[in-house]
């Protein structure tokens, strides 16, 4: 037991340094904590095994889960066609594919076991490209994309993927009764998650104690998984949108309190999740290359090259062929010609297709045995393959997607997204002047407390104005601030630390409880993230 617990604590140690190394270096702490994963692999020492059952129901509900609350729906459905065309048909076309080449060029593969294969590689997990992709200034639509094509795919691919297997076991497959399961799968995610949602939404009131809506926060994805499954519906869709109808929904009944601690608290779980999950993914090697003993090694190259190729080339075909077919088409659609994406976003979206934990936990999942009681057809093999394109897609493409960035010269316009954001603070202080004034019609306030509303809500006016006056655009759209609102912006944040100094003597001479410190040094923090350039 005690081994045990130092493995943990010592993986956890991995884990943090990456993430600091990651946050040096600007590679993604998902890439670091794979190689050293497969460094540690090839080590001497206890290793951990990849169960898909604890992946599929305690790991995949929670990650989804957080991604989905911090997303916008308003975003995903207004981006929801190529969303659905990426997360739907692109799924389906990379497994069929994918499965028909591989079992083209495998002697003796039945097509359905090679299906298997292409549903376990067809969804991109986007945790890589994402962090990537954010630090370099990705434009928005195309996070959106990628973010909404991670969230809903797992769903496509997986069930795709039950289908798969159960005709390669000799389950008794038809394709009606496949195409009847996949639709009520769906119907069934969107249901469960929808109603969840609703009624988290109805009973919020009784979550004001942030502990609370914390402890609830935490069971939704779980419960909402477990319920979809017990129904035989799409427990990842279900997740999926319980998370984004959520999320949408937290600025209205949630507590500020409340919502800055849940916030917190599932940045905490997805960071650990992530990370041992990735270093998982390292320490798997050895069992992939023990299966393949007695196998013939131009089969097993030929294979993995096949699958890999296939992997890389279907998206970046497939964005052509939905972006370049006819106009008539697109109209037909009602997407404006605006919304089309130009070849650098196709080139870029094209490379953010990185494989993960959802592929390896599918393809481990894949059963020992048939129906028959013979051995599952190229299990083995089916692993390898599958491994190689984690690994190729999450290293490679993680490694070489911010210099393709920078290279395309795809990036957000920073200066008009914090042109926006002060807009939207000067909005929201017109609307409190407003609330102030009818406070005082109604004798709700005395006109001394209005008049020091109006000058406190008048004095963060000016302020915000005066950073929007400074505010000076680069030609690559990057914020640049002059000299003198840098200074004033540094001095604030020196004001902000001597008063936390100060505080912590008070507390160190006995004249404040650590209780009232916490509380005061609080209120500086919040106030110090208000400043720009804070994260």
């Amino acid at each position: 037991m005690v081994g045990q617990v130092w493995f943990v604590a010592a993986m956890l140690a991995v884990i943090v340094l990456a993430r600091g190394v990651g946050e040096r270096t600007g590679v993604p702490f998902s890439i670091l904590l794979t190689l050293a994963g497969l460094v540690y692999a090839v080590l001497p020492g206890p290793k951990l095994q990849l169960d898909p059952e604890v992946v599929l129901v305690l790991v995949l509900p929670p990650l989804l889960y957080s991604t989905a609350r911090g997303s916008s729906l308003l975003a995903i459905r207004g981006n929801l066609r190529p969303i659905v065309s990426l997360s739907v048909l692109l799924v389906m076309l990379t497994a069929f594919a994918t499965g028909a080449l591989v079992a083209l060029v495998v002697p003796g593969m039945p097509l359905a076991v090679g299906i298997v294969l292409g549903a376990a590689i067809a969804p991109p997990d986007p945790v890589a490209a994402l962090s990537v992709g954010r630090r370099a200034g990705m434009p928005p639509r195309l996070s959106v994309l990628i973010e909404g094509e991670g969230l809903l795919n797992d769903a496509t691919a997986l069930t795709t993927y039950q289908v798969a297997v159960a005709a390669a076991v000799g389950g008794g497959f038809s394709w009606a009764a496949a195409s009847g399961s996949f639709v009520l799968a769906v119907i069934g995610g969107l249901a469960v998650g929808a109603a969840i949602a609703l009624l988290i939404r109805a009973l919020r009131p009784l979550f004001n104690d942030p502990l609370i809506g914390n402890a609830v926060s935490l069971a939704v994805p779980f419960v909402t998984y477990l319920v979809a499954e017990e129904i035989h519906a799409s427990g990842i869709l279900a997740v999926v949108v319980a998370g984004l109808m959520i999320g949408h929904d937290a600025g209205r009944a949630e507590t500020g309190a409340s919502r800055l601690q849940t916030g917190a608290v599932w940045s905490f779980v997805a960071f650990l999740l992530e990370g041992f999950i990735f270093l998982l993914i390292g320490q798997q090697l050895p069992d992939m290359l023990r299966g393949l003993q007695g196998r013939e090694p131009s089969t097993v190259i030929t294979a993995a090259v096949v699958t890999v190729a296939a992997v890389l080339l279907l998206r970046p075909m497939w964005l052509l062929f939905t972006q370049w077919v006819p106009a008539w088409f697109h109209a037909r659609l009602g997407e404006a010609p605006g919304e089309r994406l130009g070849g650098r976003e196709l080139l870029a979206l094209s490379w953010a297709g990185t494989r993960g934990v959802m592929s390896l936990a599918a393809i481990f999942a894949v059963p020992l045995t048939t129906e028959a009681g013979e051995a599952f057809p190229d299990r083995d093999l089916l692993l390898f393959c599958t491994y190689v394109v984690v690994l190729v897609t999450l290293v490679g493409q993680g490694l070489t997607f911010a210099p393709l960035l920078r290279i395309l010269g795809v990036r957000a316009n920073a200066a008009e997204e914090e042109q926006l954001r002060n807009n939207a603070r000067l909005a929201a202080i017109g609307a409190a002047l407003v609330a102030v004034d009818d406070l005082l019609v109604q004798d709700r306030i005395s006109p001394a407390l209005a008049d020091g509303l109006r000058a406190n809500l008048t004095a963060r006016t000016e302020r915000y104005q005066r950073r929007i006056d400074s505010m000076v655009e680069s030609p690559d759209g990057a914020i640049s601030w002059p000299q003198g609102y840098e200074d004033a912006i540094t001095a604030r944040h020196e004001v902000i630390e001597a008063q936390r100094q100060e505080l912590l003597r008070w507390r160190d001479s006995g004249r404040l409880p650590d209780s009232d410190l916490r509380k005061l040094r609080r209120e500086l923090d919040y106030e110090e993230r208000t400043l720009p350039g804070s994260p």
